[in-house]
């Protein structure tokens, strides 16, 4: 007989008690034992990834060597983003040494934050957040300083909030705009204003843009093209969003050479390199797919209005969300919370939407519907809703 441990807990590190289990899986997990259910939790593109991208992955398998490539990624790949950010945003990057390939902008966050915090150090999240920020922070023994975005400044980080929140362990500033979850937009003015702080106490930013190409109205600001910015600003992107190709796993990071070689450390010890192929698909999207991100973004944009004119005509107040594929109405005048609004829809109408508190101290009172599945879908899905908040 094998002997059991005594106690399992005393083996796990203390940063790993302090990060709660992730609340968008515990819903997930209900709604995938519910048949009928209609989920505008996952916030996953219901689009397939477009045909040519995937042709040209399969054409790569036998026309291209696919073992390792550089830690750093293909170089005509890294060329390709390097391109592809001086185009829309007139930033430049040198392909050799300030661009790095990651398995997502997941694997980014892990190399971005264990190469920067010490024990101890601060980084300013604006709240509420994609659920991996904070967590990470905490993994790298950091320490996440969230800063409260509301509704009534369309949920966009005031740079006095920021100011306020910074003390002598502040390291960075994080930024994910368009935000998950509630769809909210960087303004230029603020934006400004922010970098400024960062100038002043000589701070980096960290600035996740995985949803540059899904605004709605406005262009796209991209935070290290503003003035200052660059030098002190860790720009995260890739491909999972706007191209529809969350499975082939491929980010990128983009900053001075001194920071990436730091980040650099991390990648090549925990993975060696993105997926060889993943990379020649992530090319040909660079290369062949803005007519596919033109065409999915204008269905979003159609889906948006439906769920934001809705969401209010119910009663649920909603601010119109600019970017990305999310609304974020507030659900407090049903007395309910976050937590008991979404399980019982779920339970009661069989509609998966997730609670505002698995984003963070900003999202209370709020839960966040994801318009990323078909127009259809969507009706059927606020029809239910509708009748769930009569009944209350």
């Amino acid at each position: 007989m094998i002997p059991k441990l005594s106690d399992t807990n005393k083996f796990i590190a203390d940063r790993i008690h302090r990060v709660p289990p992730s609340g968008l899986h515990r819903f997930f997990g209900i709604a995938a034992s519910m048949p009928q259910v209609i989920s505008l939790g996952v916030g996953e593109p219901d689009f397939p990834t477009p045909p040519p991208i995937t042709q040209a992955a399969y054409h790569a398998i036998y026309e291209k060597p696919i073992g390792y490539t550089a830690n750093s990624g293909l170089m005509e790949l890294r060329e390709g983003i390097a391109k592809h950010l001086t185009d829309l945003y007139e930033v430049s990057y040198d392909p050799k040494n300030e661009i790095l390939v990651t398995v997502g902008v997941s694997e980014g966050f892990k190399c971005v934050f264990q190469a920067l915090c010490n024990p101890g150090d601060e980084i300013i999240v604006p709240s509420p957040c994609f659920v991996a920020y904070e967590p990470e922070i905490i993994f790298a023994d950091g320490v996440p300083v969230p800063v409260i975005c509301d509704a009534k400044h369309d949920f966009e980080p005031q740079a006095a909030d920021i100011r306020a929140a910074v003390t002598e362990r502040t390291k960075a500033v994080f930024l994910g705009f368009p935000n998950n979850p509630t769809g909210a937009v960087l303004t230029r003015e603020n934006a400004i204003e922010i970098v400024k702080i960062a100038e002043e106490h000589d701070l980096l930013i960290i600035s996740d843009e995985i949803y540059d190409r899904l605004n709605y109205g406005s262009d796209h600001l991209c935070v290290p093209a503003l003035p200052g910015a660059r030098g002190r600003t860790i720009l995260m992107g890739g491909f999972s969003k706007d191209y529809a190709m969350t499975g082939w796993r491929v980010g990128y990071i983009c900053a001075v050479p001194e920071l990436l070689e730091a980040f650099s450390k991390i990648h090549q010890y925990a993975v060696m390199s993105a997926p060889t192929i993943s990379q020649f698909a992530a090319l040909a999207a660079l290369e062949i797919g803005e007519p596919f991100v033109q065409d999915m973004k204008a269905e979003y944009d159609r889906r948006r209005k439906l769920v934001v004119s809705t969401l209010n005509d119910i009663g649920l107040d909603c601010f119109e969300p600019r970017g990305a594929f999310y609304a974020f109405p507030s659900i407090r005048r049903t007395g309910l919370t976050s937590d008991e609004f979404s399980e019982r829809l779920l339970v009661e109408q069989e509609v998966a939407v997730i609670s505002g508190t698995s984003f963070g101290v900003g999202g209370t009172g709020h839960v966040r519907v994801a318009y990323c599945k078909s127009y259809e879908q969507i009706e059927i899905a606020l029809e239910r809703i509708g009748k769930f908040v009569a009944s209350l």
